[in-house]
């Protein structure tokens, strides 16, 4: 079993579209496949439920969020088991396979929950800040680990683009990082800073924790491109050189990447499942379909070290 967490500092460079679409495909070769939902922007959740289901049956007690509420109010949360979710739609299609996709809904409240969390950091001497920091950022590591372990191949986290209390509770817990990444300066401009995030917080968990056989030590995976434009077979030069650019830094990066084209992967939420499991022979369909299983592939070749 993998953690993996999904991230970028940068928004709007197709995060909630690698991983919708990776787990599909994964669900779809017959893994079984956790999503967590830790974006407060809910637009993973809204890829496989309606607003209006959402609404009247998740909101208030199926969210990631309510756990998180929990701790924050010094309680011992209930096992994650209770707000897995498994959207039909998808499931009905992976099923055949052996499958299966379910996910833990995020709330549009999440965004407030660091505040809370906030407060139980600190103390009174030195060993109590660091037995306080290990145990609010690791929350959620137990959590996952013990809903997961004998349940599935993969849990894919969609993390929010920050690097707060929240998303350093995905990190902690995650064996690998993917960081998805549009070829474009502002969108790249932030990796750097980002691994330098990821260091300081593995170092400091590290030699804060005490029982030194939990230690962490997440890596990243890789850059995966996205909104890639194709003319000619190839994306277009100016895009060719940031790819270039990151590719010769010192992070893995994709040979395959995600092609952009708004029409198919923005409305695929209106079909309560991803592009990937919308198997048409026509273009543009097919095209990015194969695309998408050539990232998925590279995704689990990653994994399995090859």
């Amino acid at each position: 079993m993998e953690i993996i967490s999904v991230i970028n500092y940068k928004g709007g460079v197709g995060k909630t579209t690698v991983t919708a679409n990776i787990a599909g495909e994964l669900a779809f070769r017959g893994k079984k496949v956790l999503l967590v939902d830790m974006d407060a922007q809910a637009s993973l959740t809204f890829s496989f439920f309606s607003p209006k289901y959402w609404l009247d049956n998740i909101k208030d007690e199926k969210t990631i969020k309510k756990w998180f509420d929990q701790v924050a109010e010094g309680k011992e949360p209930d096992s994650l088991n209770t707000l897995i979710l498994r959207p039909k739609s998808v499931n009905d299609i992976v099923k055949n396979n052996g499958g299966v996709l379910d996910i833990i809904s995020s709330h549009l409240g999440l965004i407030n929950v660091d505040l809370d969390l906030a407060t139980l950091l600190g103390g009174a001497n030195l060993d109590r800040i660091k037995q306080n920091y290990v145990k609010v950022y690791g929350r959620l590591r137990e959590a996952i680990r013990n809903v997961a372990k004998d349940k599935y191949d993969i849990v894919l986290i969609d993390c929010p683009p920050n690097f707060n209390i929240v998303t350093k509770n995905a990190i902690v817990a995650s064996d690998k990082i993917l960081i998805p990444a549009k070829p474009d300066y502002l969108s790249t401009l932030g990796i750097d800073y980002l691994k330098g995030s990821l260091d300081q917080l593995v170092r400091e968990f590290n030699e804060f924790i005490i029982d030194k056989s939990k230690i962490i030590n997440p890596e990243i995976m890789g850059i995966v491109f996205t909104m890639i434009t194709i003319r000619s077979q190839s994306p277009i030069s100016a895009q060719k050189q940031f790819i270039a650019q990151v590719s010769r830094g010192d992070l893995p990066v994709f040979k395959n990447y995600f092609r952009d084209n708004k029409t198919l992967f923005s409305s695929a939420p209106l079909n309560r499942y991803p592009v990937a499991l919308q198997r048409q022979t026509s273009e543009p369909y097919a095209t990015i379909v194969n695309e998408i299983e050539a990232v998925t592939t590279e995704f689990i070749e990653k994994i399995e070290g090859l």
